[in-house]
């Protein structure tokens, strides 16, 4: 998380607090006794803190149901771990286990309702707070011309949707990766949500960055996070957008837009997915312009999930030949990153040899331009100084001298770096 200014902040939803009734979870009573039942198969034997640990349930909440199991001989009690129960499943919970097992094998916190998700998902929309210095700070470790703040700035407000369109290597890719900055607080993501007795897992711990929460009355099916971001590129598929049913478990995995809820997905490389533009627009009219999505169930059965995150497009392709205007409509902002100034480009190389602490020979910055001219570039890119520069260190470590920025290795790396036309073989 970012700590500059205020830069966004979300309308502070009134957050679960832990239920200590089953009627209060929101979720079916046969559900929870699949749980337990499950997690005693699976490990052999249990303790209270063992599913208060696992199941995110609270202690009152357990008694009551290790007193039902009891009352029903589906567990006994092997003995006491100081003021806690050990115990383990009779013969008839192991059979009523067994043939809850084979139905699904999810073992994990329990799941939150669809619709209390829905409630907390929407409450957690960002309201975004920026100027010029604050979106400048932001990005500070890009050199930006104010023009395209001023651009990017309105965009953000809006947190809907975004299109960033541009030669290769201008920083289209640098600047979405960034956009998250602009977000301070956090979001509560739940770990699971339970839609028709099915479960969806939703907390990905390679997406979602837990941190720090000293709330205690907070329902622990919920995951404090910081807002997720997630890209996406060529492997973009149709399949990625629905539920995955995983077959061993039977669990459904939920999609990336679902994931990305409450913060960014970066469709980057648009117009070279496998899924077609036209297919993506087809799948997400309605997402985009109403801000929810539906999903489909094994059993055929549509549910609704709130869509509420900024999609934002990348692409190095013209956006009138990769959507029509239906889409392109649907898309609240289109900004244009164009190729940079020689002045924009002298000052990320500085940033370059600044940020790799290796010396430059005076006037490097400008013979560099002149380099990249003489191989044929009509317009210079942003990432050409840290792309010449790697070709200079892999140079200098082949051949053990220090990296430096000089003409000569400029030469080299220059020459390395750009296609040159294949001569003409003569017969």
């Amino acid at each position: 998380m970012t700590s500059i200014g205020a830069l966004a902040e979300a309308v502070r939803p009134a957050r679960p607090t832990i239920p200590d009734r089953i009627e209060d979870l929101g979720v079916r009573r046969a559900l929870i006794s699949d749980l337990v039942l499950r997690f005693l198969w699976l490990h052999g034997s249990a303790t209270l803190s063992a599913l208060n640990q696992t199941l995110k349930l609270s202690f009152p909440l357990l008694e009551t149901l290790f007193h039902q199991f009891r009352q029903q001989q589906l567990l006994e009690v092997k003995g006491m771990v100081g003021n806690d129960y050990t115990f383990s499943l009779t013969s008839n919970g192991r059979v009523q286990a067994t043939a809850r097992n084979e139905v699904c094998q999810y073992v994990g916190p329990t799941p939150v309702s669809i619709q209390q998700y829905q409630e907390v998902v929407r409450s957690q929309a960002a309201q975004v707070r920026l100027g010029r210095e604050s979106l400048r700070q932001a990005f500070s470790d890009l050199v930006l011309p104010d023009g395209l703040l001023d651009q990017l700035g309105p965009s953000l407000i809006g947190h809907q949707s975004l299109f960033l369109y541009g030669g290769t290597g201008n920083g289209k890719t640098s600047i979405a990766e960034r956009i998250l900055r602009i977000y301070r607080d956090t979001v509560l993501v739940p770990y699971a949500v339970e839609v028709d007795g099915h479960i969806i897992t939703v907390f990905d711990p390679v997406v979602h960055r837990l941190v720090p929460c000293d709330d205690e009355m907070l329902d622990p099916r919920w995951a404090v996070c910081e807002r997720p971001c997630i890209t996406v590129g060529g492997e973009l598929s149709a399949a990625m957008l629905e539920l995955r049913l995983d077959e061993s478990t039977k669990v459904f995995i939920s999609p990336c837009q679902m994931k990305a809820n409450n913060g960014i997905l970066i469709i980057d490389d648009f117009g070279r997915q496998m899924l077609t533009p036209r297919e993506l627009l087809n799948r997400w009219i309605v997402p985009l312009d109403r801000r929810v999505d539906y999903l489909t169930l094994a059993s055929g059965m549509k549910f609704q999930v709130p869509f509420e995150l900024m999609v934002v497009f990348s692409t190095n392709l013209d956006p009138y030949d990769l959507a029509d205007e239906a889409f392109l409509r649907r898309i609240q902002t289109k900004v244009l990153v164009e190729s940079v100034s020689a002045d924009i480009f002298d000052q990320i190389f500085q940033r370059v040899v600044q940020s790799h602490q290796v010396s430059a020979e005076m006037g490097a910055a400008p013979y560099l331009r002149e380099r990249c001219a003489a191989a044929g570039v009509k317009a210079l890119r942003a990432c050409y100084p840290n792309d010449i520069y790697k070709i200079v260190k892999a140079i200098s470590e082949y051949e053990g001298r220090p990296v430096r920025m000089t003409r000569a290795n400029i030469d080299r790396a220059v020459g390395l770096y750009f296609a040159r036309t294949a001569p003409v073989a003569k017969d």
